[in-house]
């Protein structure tokens, strides 16, 4: 009797293709969802979960983006120094007006893996405050959704 493999994809396999996604007036949480998916190969129907599958995203106008709710003022972002308490803060509000990258970056970070395939996925996300980019050479496709 015959059974069928599984298919898997190899690492050098995978045709990675560049997105370009302008992020004016999008809600965060749900930009940061297709972009996870993107980033992870989820749209892609070789989609294997233990290889780095996905694609290159490019996200223009972060500095543009909304929350919804009264999260401008209610969320906030901490990191430490490394010294003895040394530990910051920021509110969203703040956070767009001094990195407004990161915003976007954070949240798509807590939705990709905890592991070292997550941290070597969120490397193929660049992120850019206003218009322009410098990624022009790669010849990114626009992302509509």
């Amino acid at each position: 009797m015959y059974t069928q493999k599984s298919f898997v994809l190899k690492p050098a396999d995978a045709e990675k293709k560049w997105w370009l996604i302008d992020a004016q007036d999008k809600v965060v949480g749900r930009l940061a969802t297709e972009i996870a998916d993107i980033l992870r190969g989820k749209r892609n129907p070789k989609y294997t979960p233990h290889t780095d599958s996905g694609d290159f995203v490019v996200v223009i106008n972060a500095d543009k983006v909304q929350f919804t709710g009264a999260k401008w003022d209610d969320k906030k972002y901490y990191w430490h120094t490394g010294h003895i308490g040394g530990i910051k803060q920021r509110t969203a509000k703040e956070q767009l007006e001094k990195r407004p990258d990161l915003i976007l970056m954070n949240a798509v970070k807590g939705m990709l893996p905890k592991n070292t395939l997550g941290r070597q996925q969120l490397t193929k996300l660049k992120v850019f405050a206003g218009e322009s980019h410098n990624h022009e050479a790669q010849k990114p496709e626009v992302y509509n959704f």
